[in-house]
C-alpha cells in the first residue's frame, strides 16, 4: 500500500538535507555514502533530462489530438498559433516526430496522429487530467491548477500518480 501522506515526510527529508557531511554530523562522508548519493543524484538528473526530451513531443501529439477533435484536422498553422512559435518551429518540431512514428505528414496537407503518437497523446492528456484534479482537489485555483499541471505532467512518476489518483478518488 503506497503511503502517500506519511506526517514525517518532510520532517525525516529535511533533516537528512541539514546534516551534511562536512558539518561533522551523523552522517559522515565515507566513500560509499558518497557514492551512492552520487549515484542517486544522477539517477535523478537522467530521468530529468529524459523527461525534458518527451516533454516537446507530448504537447504536439496531445495538441493535434485536441484540435482534430475541435475542428476535424490540424495544420502547422494551428500548432503554430497554440504554442506562440514560428511555422518553422513547428515544421521541425513536426518532421522529428514524423521520424519517431508519432505523426504523418505530407505537403500542404493536414498532420494526423499515428497509433503511436495517439497513444502517447491519450496517455499525456489522462496524465495531466489528473494532475489538474489533484492540483484542484488540495485547493489550488483553477487558473493556477491549469497552468501548473502542464508543466508537473511532463515529471511526475508512475508512484506519484497513483497518490494523486488516491487523494482525487477521496482515499479509495
Amino acid at each position: 500500500m503506497l503511503n502517500c501522506w506519511s506526517t514525517t515526510l518532510i520532517p525525516d527529508t529535511l533533516e537528512k538535507h541539514r546534516k551534511h557531511p562536512t558539518s561533522g554530523g551523523e552522517n559522515q562522508a565515507s566513500p560509499s555514502n558518497m557514492a551512492q548519493s552520487q549515484k542517486r543524484a544522477s539517477n535523478e538528473f537522467r530521468r530529468t533530462r529524459r523527461d525534458h526530451a518527451t516533454e516537446t513531443a507530448e504537447d504536439y501529439v496531445e495538441a493535434v489530438a485536441q484540435i482534430e477533435a475541435d475542428s476535424g484536422e490540424c495544420r502547422g498553422a494551428d500548432l503554430a498559433r497554440l504554442f506562440a512559435v514560428s511555422h518553422v518551429t513547428v515544421t521541425k518540431t513536426i518532421a522529428r516526430l514524423k521520424e519517431e512514428g508519432l505523426v504523418d505528414t505530407r505537403p500542404y496537407g493536414p498532420i494526423t496522429l499515428t497509433a503511436r503518437g495517439r497513444r502517447l497523446a491519450r496517455d499525456s492528456q489522462r496524465r495531466h487530467d489528473l494532475v489538474y484534479e489533484f492540483l484542484v482537489a488540495i485547493g489550488v485555483s483553477d487558473e493556477t491548477a491549469r497552468i501548473d499541471a502542464e508543466g508537473i505532467e511532463h515529471h511526475v512518476s508512475k508512484e506519484t500518480l497513483k497518490c494523486f489518483k488516491k487523494i482525487v478518488d477521496g482515499g479509495k
